[in-house]
């Protein structure tokens, strides 16, 4: 018989790749992760790991449990869901992660409406970049992520996880008061090729929309100045010190006297904002009202500065 605790430990090492890692998502020891990969190798009868270089990649057979082991964990979620509902309704915690901007424009409006919805629901929120999110969820130390598309993200299709829809923004320009640019109604973003450029650091998925942006219209940014807060970004950009394209709704409540805001020119680069769950742990009574007060909460687009 298989534990399902061990497939936890499997898909953990599939998506960390290191045993290391993959105990440190799980609050584990590295030699406990090993030990109970051994475990499961002697249920399976089948070898499901081996070395990859510094870490470890799952093998042949462990590539068809692993598929089955989604469903398995997924029908667990659901199990869970329902035993949950049968037993004590809508009364507990949830948790949930998002980005800085996310918080203040989704998930504390969705709060308000718990209350009043589910009051019985207890939330408690972590801040973390998109691209930290989902794993989180994956690794079950939160409920729900709130994130962005990004490359390499689990896609919709993902067996892991469950994806809402909440809301797409626009990237608007933002150049200093006095750039040659400020006076257009529209900035062109081939006019800014050979720029300074203010932006996040790799890894954000705001530095995957940036840099796509810039190379669909010709050229790669010069990124002289990196912060992943877009206070910082504005400031630099409000010192002069090169341009930037920020997300709409990180520039509410901003002080914008040293810059310009303005449209982009054409197709504006965008980022999708979405809510993930593990797979079947969507109807869970407690985190299917914080779901549905995610996507109350969300605008239909990115509001203005």
């Amino acid at each position: 018989m298989i534990e399902a605790r061990r497939l936890h430990i499997l898909r953990a090492v599939s998506d960390h790749r290191t045993l290391t890692a993959a105990a440190a998502a799980l609050y584990l020891t590295p030699s406990a992760v090993s030990q109970q990969l051994t475990a499961l190798e002697q249920e399976t009868g089948h070898r499901l790991v081996e070395r990859s270089g510094r870490g470890v990649r799952l093998t042949p057979a462990g590539d068809i449990l692993l598929r089955h082991t989604n469903a398995v964990l997924a029908q667990l979620e659901r199990a869970e869901a329902e035993l949950t509902a049968y037993s004590s309704g809508a009364a507990g915690t949830v948790t949930v992660a998002s980005f800085a901007t996310g918080i203040g424009l989704v998930v504390a409006p969705a709060l308000a409406r718990l209350a009043l919805t589910a009051p019985g629901i207890r939330v408690r929120v972590q801040d973390a970049e998109g691209d930290a999110s989902l794993p989180m969820v994956l690794d079950r130390q939160v409920d729900i992520a709130v994130a962005v598309e990004y490359r390499g993200a689990p896609g919709v299709d993902d067996a892991r996880l469950t994806h809402v829809p909440l809301y797409a923004e626009p990237f608007d320009a933002v150049v200093p008061v006095a750039h040659r640019l400020a006076g257009a109604e529209q900035v062109p973003l081939a006019e800014l090729a050979k720029d300074p450029w203010i932006g996040p650091y790799p890894g954000n998925p705001c530095h995957d929309v940036v840099v796509l942006a810039c190379e669909a219209a010709g050229f790669q940014p010069g990124l002289e100045h990196q912060s992943d807060d877009f206070r910082a970004v504005v400031a630099l950009a409000s010192a002069g010190a090169g341009v930037a394209l920020v997300p709409r709704s990180a520039l509410l409540g901003m002080d914008l006297g040293g810059v310009v805001v303005r449209p982009v020119d054409g197709a504006a680069p965008t980022r999708r904002v979405f809510a993930a769950v593990r797979c079947g742990a969507e109807e869970h009574p407690l985190i299917r009202p914080m779901l549905d007060a995610l996507a109350g909460a969300a605008p239909v687009e990115g509001g203005a500065p």
